[in-house]
Order: C-alpha cells, then structure tokens, then sequence
C-alpha cells in the first residue's frame, strides 16, 4: 500500500513540473501578429531582452536599409531597425516576464511591459503607461 502511494505522489509531482513554466519558456525567435517583423528573444545575466531578427521591409525606398528616425533621442536616429533591441529588462516571476519596457519604433515611444506565455503557446505581449490596466496587448506566435 506504501509503495503504490508512493508511486502515485512521484507520478503526481511529474506531472505538476510537466505543466509549470520554466523562465527561459520564451527564448527564441516570434512573430508579431501583422508578420511585419522577427522578434529575437535572449538572455543576458537574469534578465530577458529582444531584438528585431527580420522586418519584411528592411530598406528603404532608395535601398537603404531603414533607422530608427522616430527615436526621440536625434543621436539614435541612425540607427538600423534590424537588430535594434525593443524588449529591454525583463525578469521571471510568478509565471510570467515583468518590470520590462517595450519600444515601438513605429512612434519613437516607450512602454512598460509584461510579457505571459498562454497554454496555446502564444507569447501574450501587454505594454501599458502607468497601470497595466491602460495599455494594449498583442500575441506573438513563435516561428518554426
């Protein structure tokens, strides 16, 4: 009778680690819901970082590759998009990413960030200004 509860115990606990999130679950590269662009997602120290891999238009109309000519600092303005970092600081805990900001190059904006990981394996990507309750949410799918 001991060994079977026993066995049922460590069956159980396997399962449980089977299902919990593991921090590096969000490494590797996704795609944004438009497919305009690759995110890039890696570590460095304890915290997570992301960076464009691809964009689907990565030059411009003279066949330049295109900056970053909405960043709000002038000095950074000629810099690539391809390869510039939009997810800055992320850390693990409690079963998602937080305390991380997001830049859209889009705007030349910067927003506070928490990033979860949905049981469909979706990356579920929520910038905000001030509360997380003001802000907008996207889903990344991870590129195979």
């Amino acid at each position: 009778m001991v060994k079977k509860l026993s066995f049922l115990l460590i069956l159980a606990l396997s399962t449980l680690s089977v299902f919990a999130q593991k921090n590096d679950d969000i490494l590797g590269k996704w795609v944004n819901p438009s497919g305009e662009g690759q995110i890039e997602i890696y570590k460095k120290g304890d915290k997570y970082f992301g960076k464009l891999a691809w964009i689907k238009e990565p030059n411009d109309e003279h066949g330049k590759p295109k900056t970053d000519v909405k960043n709000p600092n002038t000095s950074l303005r000629n810099k690539p998009l391809l390869g510039l970092e939009i997810l800055k600081d992320f850390v693990f805990e409690d079963k998602r990413w937080t305390d991380g900001s997001i830049y859209d190059p889009k705007t030349g904006k910067t927003y506070s960030c928490n990033i979860t990981l949905k049981e469909n394996g979706q990356l579920n990507i929520r910038g905000y200004i001030g509360i997380s309750l003001i802000g907008r949410s996207e889903s990344w799918k991870r590129v195979k």
